[in-house]
């Protein structure tokens, strides 16, 4: 079976890294990505779901016009790093009245985010956006989230999850990455983390994490959920967040859903490859295939590198390498 991490699509999907949400009625977003005030490195979703009362939905939706058409207006204007633009809609009929709204702006989108999707909704929302993207030369991508609570009963989770990633095989070139909300599951569950806790240690999350993790892992780049902390006297936040990214990462995530521009570059350095990895990988991917062996000594001498087991890893590791860089080791 052919991994993701081998496939052209790959480097594309990796590439949305930390992803910015923001309410979609903020008003200065677009000055802050002309002024480049939240870096060079990040995606940003403009969010119109639970971020937003649903009596000011409407408000909400010309302000992301608005901050669309600004940075349209602006790229003729100077050059700035435009990062990758989602929506975060509320429901699948909202797709289709939004992009009528946003008319050439449209242009600046990478895709739709897809929240709680669900065996109920997913098709609606891939019908939408299967119409919307005819006759486009470049399609929107699409990030479904799974966050529903049809996923809690663990007698019916697995067929779930099945029935949904066969719903998305069948788009699967426009799905560029599968997403995780676990603020919505930790709510059913009526838990939360603390700050020098992960979301590892919350163990009906972290069940339904790796069933996800099991079932997608192998086709999808499946992105680690949202970190709520940003900020106290003892960088206690930052700790915090440094520990659940090496897990996330551990477990088989890419990327992590952000909430705060301090959080970036935190998730940018974790994404960073340590260099005995980095040589490792390209040990193993530049295997002699002369040689008798399979197996050998790492480039450190540290452990084992194995051309057949090791071979998904060093891809994965030399995709992000080329993306975020290299880091010396801890």
């Amino acid at each position: 079976m052919m991994h993701i991490l081998t496939q052209p699509a790959a480097k594309l999907a990796c590439s949305v890294g930390p992803l910015l949400y923001t309410p979609a009625n903020h008003k200065g977003i677009a000055s802050s990505i002309c002024t480049e005030r939240f870096g060079t490195s990040f995606s940003l979703a403009l969010c119109l779901e639970d971020t937003i009362n649903e009596r000011y939905l409407a408000e909400a939706e010309q302000q992301a016009c608005q901050t669309l058409q600004a940075l349209e207006k602006a790229q003729r204007q100077s050059d700035f790093f435009l990062p990758k633009l989602f929506i975060r809609l509320r429901e699948p009929a909202q797709l289709e009245r939004f992009l009528q709204k946003l008319g050439s702006a449209a242009q600046l989108l990478t895709g739709f985010i897809f929240p709680k999707f669900s065996l109920e909704n997913g098709e609606a929302y891939l019908h939408a956006l299967e119409r919307v993207n005819q006759n486009r030369p470049q399609p929107f991508y699409m990030m479904p989230v799974l966050e529903d609570p049809s996923l809690l009963a663990l007698s019916q989770r697995q067929r779930q999850l099945e029935q949904l990633k066969a719903m998305l095989d069948d788009i699967s070139p426009q799905v560029l990455n599968i997403r995780v909300g676990c603020s919505d599951l930790c709510h059913l569950f009526a838990t939360r983390r603390r700050v020098e806790q992960t979301i590892y240690e919350i163990l009906p999350i972290a069940n339904i994490l790796s069933d996800i993790l099991t079932v997608f892992q192998a086709d999808y780049v499946v992105s680690a959920p949202v970190w709520e902390y940003y900020q106290d006297s003892h960088d206690l936040w930052k700790q915090g967040l440094e520990r659940e990214l090496a897990l996330d990462q551990l477990n088989g995530f890419i990327g992590k859903t952000v909430i705060h521009p301090r959080q970036i570059a935190v998730v940018n350095n974790s994404l960073r490859v340590f260099q005995r990895d980095y040589e490792d990988a390209l040990q193993i991917l530049h295997w002699n295939q002369e040689n008798t062996s399979y197996v050998s000594g790492s480039v450190q001498a540290q452990r084992m590198n194995e051309y057949k087991t090791h071979s998904n890893w060093a891809q994965r590791t030399l995709l992000l390498a080329e993306l975020y860089g290299i880091r010396p080791d801890a």
